[in-house]
């Protein structure tokens, strides 16, 4: 990895989904604007924030896929992040976990 990019792996494919409550949500139902959660599988020298195994929030719209070894990844900027959440960032007992 070079510079400041981010290599992902989304955390599920797309598809047919499941609310809160329960329902199922087929894969052709119209959704807004969605962020999704992918785990961090490799990152360049200059990426700060995040390590490899931490869990991202990004931008699913703005995304470059790859495929290595017939996986599929998502190559970003780490400035495309929105979230991280890793256990390094539980230290104190009022933290949620995530570094937003």
């Amino acid at each position: 990895m070079l510079h400041d990019r981010v290599l992902v792996r989304q955390d599920t494919a797309e598809g047919e989904r499941r609310s809160g409550g329960g329902i199922l949500i087929p894969a052709t139902a119209a959704v807004g604007r969605r962020l999704a959660w992918a785990e961090v599988v490799a990152v360049g020298q200059n990426v700060r924030t995040v390590e490899p195994g931490d869990r991202v929030l990004y931008d699913p719209e703005d995304r470059a896929e790859v495929e290595v070894r017939g996986t599929a990844y998502v190559l970003m900027r780490e400035r495309d992040l929105h979230a991280v959440a890793a256990d390094r960032f539980e230290g104190s007992e009022d933290s949620t976990g995530l570094y937003l």
